[in-house]
């Protein structure tokens, strides 16, 4: 997958303006139409297996929008790049969180799930917290190269074993599998609902690689400067499945799915992508981790706990949705401003 983007780079510098945009604009199309059959499949696989909505999206699809970014991660570790490797996980908690989670409660009105959030809710910020602690753990025992080692790694996976098997637990004890009858287009069996969800997520999935080295060069080549084009597309391209989840989502009358998704997908972010990079390679933590992007990343979690207790009448309001997208324009300009590099998402 490391060479994998490497190559897309390259065949995306080779290819002539036109046809780039053509190729983005396929790529959009794309990923428009993965999105709402992974939806689609979503929503008739909880039906049948009478899951929340929610918890699908928080492990099956999130599972599979973190594949990439933990073989991304992974194979950085191994070839020596543990700054990318950390920065894919921490960055992309930010972004999933601050960017796509604020945009879409800005956008539509979103149900707080009290009994799973309140749940999976501590798990995500649990996850990012311990994180930093480790972190800090490392920086006092080698304050010269403070390293995530294999057996933080083993940890992290452990602790995503048993966030998979507790977040099923929650889902059963819950009692509430929170689909609509009338919404049913068609009674799919559980085999069909898996398979539009996978076909739909491998579709979002590659569309999304393919965009974004695209997407790169069309913008260099319209003289966008290249410092800002890795603050903004570069920083979010690895983030673009759980955006497309979140529009589709949403579009399609599924709310918690995005949710879910957002909430997974940062637990994922830390103990998946980033247990497994450390537990392939140690991962020495850059400085900037430190003064930078774990405080960056803590605030925007903690904000989001704090909005969850908050809502008692069972919505999340839309100016929470404006204070996370004012954390992540201010991390984004903090990082453009004082060329802070590492925490590519």
């Amino acid at each position: 997958m490391y060479d994998i983007e490497a190559i897309l780079n390259n065949l995306a510098n080779q290819t002539p303006t036109w046809l780039l945009f053509v190729i983005i604009a396929l790529c959009l199309a794309l990923l428009s139409k993965s999105a709402d059959k992974m939806i689609d499949g979503a929503v008739s696989l909880a039906r049948r297996t009478r899951l929340p909505k929610i918890v699908i999206g928080a492990t099956i699809i999130s599972l599979g929008t973190t594949v990439p970014e933990t073989v991304v991660s992974v194979l950085a570790a191994w070839s020596g790049h543990s700054g990318l490797a950390l920065g894919n996980g921490v960055g992309s908690i930010i972004c999933d969180t601050a960017l796509i989670f604020g945009l879409m409660c800005l956008l539509a009105k979103i149900p707080v799930r009290k009994f799973i959030l309140n749940r999976t809710g501590w798990m995500q910020v649990g996850a990012a917290t311990l994180l930093v602690v480790m972190a800090l753990i490392a920086l006092w025992v080698a304050p010269d190269k403070p390293m995530l080692g294999r057996s933080v790694g083993v940890l992290f996976i452990v602790l995503l074993a048993l966030y998979m098997y507790l977040s099923y637990r929650w889902a059963r004890q819950s009692g509430q599998a929170d689909f609509e009858e009338e919404d049913e287009g068609e009674d799919w069996t559980t085999l069909k609902s898996m398979m539009f969800l996978l076909t739909g997520l491998v579709g979002v999935i590659v569309a999304s690689r393919v965009l974004i080295p695209c997407a790169v060069v069309g913008a260099c080549r319209l003289g966008v400067p290249q410092d800002v084009v890795a603050a903004t597309i570069v920083a979010f391209g690895t983030s673009v499945p759980e955006l497309m989840t979140g529009i589709s989502s949403i579009r399609k009358g599924h709310p918690q799915i995005m949710v879910g998704n957002v909430v997974g997908a940062d637990v994922l972010n830390c103990l998946f992508v980033i247990g497994a990079a450390a537990l392939t390679e140690p991962l020495h933590i850059p400085d900037n981790f430190y003064y930078f992007h774990f405080p960056a990343m803590l605030a925007i979690l903690y904000s989001f706990r704090v909005f969850i207790f908050m809502n008692r009448d069972g919505w999340f309001k839309r100016w929470q949705g404006a204070w996370l997208l004012g954390l992540y324009a201010l991390y984004l300009t903090l990082q453009y401003s004082l060329n802070i590099t590492g925490a590519e998402g």
